[in-house]
């Protein structure tokens, strides 16, 4: 989200008061409890979430990426994450490494980027290929008849991609043109999930005051024509002045869920239990993450992921310079 107040036409009287209410609610959520210092001094999660204190690895090296709005580790690339910026960036993606290094930029080939919001990594119509799944699903005015999700075969990253530049970037194959509508109205939306075993996609709406939706496509999705998304489910932040959700990942095992908002994030998982269905998922309570939000240094989250062996939260922030942010789980077993 490139400005919240101009990008959503706030009036200067409506600005003051939303700042007034939103810094009233940052002091009241984020000034540090006596049970968050425990935790953090302790490297154990706050509420029981598992996951220890945030840790600032890095600024990404590359100045442009200066709203980076999705993120994912690769599957094929050892060490390398991948992201985008916000509205506003040609259809780009940068691929950085654990150190922030800059490791290349792609043009994604046959893409347009309107409102891209998120991305995602995957399984697709390739056996044993991963790939990139970049969400234009961005909506604030509510107007788009469709959204669309485009899908490339992740690239391979060599010492000598570093040298490409938004100028100058390698290009993509082809990407896959995936056209959806909702069934039931517009939404805007900035959260997109594959599931890493089925291929299923899954887009969150974004609304603020309520609960946000959960919608699907099962894979595998058509190339061509739009496909309408069923409804599967709800979910809402375990504090209630949070939840304006801006980015959402899958785990590797496929039993787990992060979802981040500007100011936190907090995880969904799925019970060990023989059988049961993915989906039952959004029935779970969500356990809140402190991933090294207000008054961290994670200042306007919108992108969020799991480290390739799901052990981990990696989170970036936008703005300048852009943060890269892990909190590694403590409880490996459960």
């Amino acid at each position: 989200m490139r400005n919240f107040l101009q990008r959503h036409k706030l009036t200067p009287v409506v600005s003051f008061i939303s700042l007034s209410l939103l810094s009233f609610s940052l002091a009241a959520i984020q000034a540090p409890t006596d049970a968050t210092r425990i935790a953090r001094a302790n490297h154990i999660g706050v509420d029981g979430s598992g996951y220890g204190a945030p840790v600032h690895l890095v600024n990404l090296e590359n100045q442009s990426i200066e709203e980076s709005s999705g993120i994912a580790a690769s599957r094929r690339n050892a060490g390398i994450f991948w992201t985008h910026n916000d509205s506003g960036d040609g259809p780009f993606v940068y691929a950085f490494d654990r150190r922030g290094k800059h490791r290349g930029v792609w043009r994604v080939t046959g893409a347009k980027a309107i409102d891209w919001e998120d991305m995602a990594i995957g399984p697709g119509p390739g056996r044993g290929r991963s790939y990139l799944y970049l969400g234009d699903i961005g909506d604030n005015s509510k107007k788009r008849a469709q959204i669309t999700v485009y899908r490339a075969p992740e690239p391979e990253v060599t010492p000598k991609d570093s040298s490409s530049t938004v100028q100058s970037p390698r290009r993509t194959e082809a990407a896959d043109v995936i056209r959806l509508k909702y069934p039931d109205g517009k939404y805007d939306a900035e959260a997109l999930l594959i599931h890493p075993l089925t291929g299923d996609l899954y887009i969150i709406t974004k609304v603020m005051g309520a609960p946000a939706r959960v919608y699907k496509l099962r894979a595998p999705a058509p190339k061509s024509g739009v496909s309408t998304l069923s409804y599967v489910g709800k979910l809402r932040f375990p504090n209630r002045f949070q939840g304006f959700i801006t980015g959402g990942a899958i785990s590797p095992d496929g039993r787990r869920v992060v979802i981040s908002d500007y100011l936190g994030a907090c995880e969904l998982i799925l019970p060990r239990k023989r059988g049961i269905a993915f989906d039952e998922i959004w029935k779970q309570s969500p356990l809140p993450v402190d991933i090294g939000g207000f008054p961290g240094v994670r200042r306007q989250g919108e992108a969020i992921c799991y480290r390739a062996d799901g052990l981990a939260i990696l989170a970036t922030s936008e703005g300048l310079p852009c943060p890269l942010i892990e909190v590694v789980r403590s409880d490996q077993d459960r």
